[in-house]
């Protein structure tokens, strides 16, 4: 049975909560990522922040991405998978919270990514194109 520890892009970097937006989007354009899990000082998985946050909540309302710290862009908890879940899990996981990129734990130690594009990459056609319509229906 395929895990999403089997799928996941391993060693996800994260934005510290009191990093600045700006610095998320310098290490986004670095890593040639949309999105980057949000940690607290704890090492804590406290949200995510794509680059959609930062145009649409930042730049689009006016604020200065140097000073708006990534933390007050998180929102609510983090919609998350067990690496060990299986991926039915995972594909439930992402089309009822609507999200294309779900952070992998294992037990509170984030341990990677799983997006719709190693969902792609891992899973027949039909399966995809299932995931494709659900995020697409939000």
């Amino acid at each position: 049975m395929t895990k999403a520890r089997d799928i996941m892009t391993p060693g996800a970097e994260c934005a510290h909560t009191d990093d600045t937006v700006a610095v998320a989007a310098m290490r986004m354009a670095e890593l040639g990522v949309g999105a980057l899990p949000i940690c607290g000082r704890d090492d804590r998985l406290k949200g995510m922040i794509t680059d959609r946050d930062i145009a649409i909540k930042v730049v689009g309302a006016g604020q200065d991405p140097r000073i708006c710290k990534v933390g007050d862009v998180a929102q609510g908890e983090a919609v998350t998978i067990g690496a060990d879940d299986d991926i039915d899990e995972l594909l439930r996981t992402m089309s009822a919270h609507q999200v294309r990129r779900v952070p992998v734990i294992d037990g509170h130690t984030l341990v990677g990514i799983v997006a719709q594009a190693d969902v792609a990459r891992a899973l027949p056609e039909q399966r995809v194109a299932e995931l494709v319509e659900a995020l697409s229906i939000g």
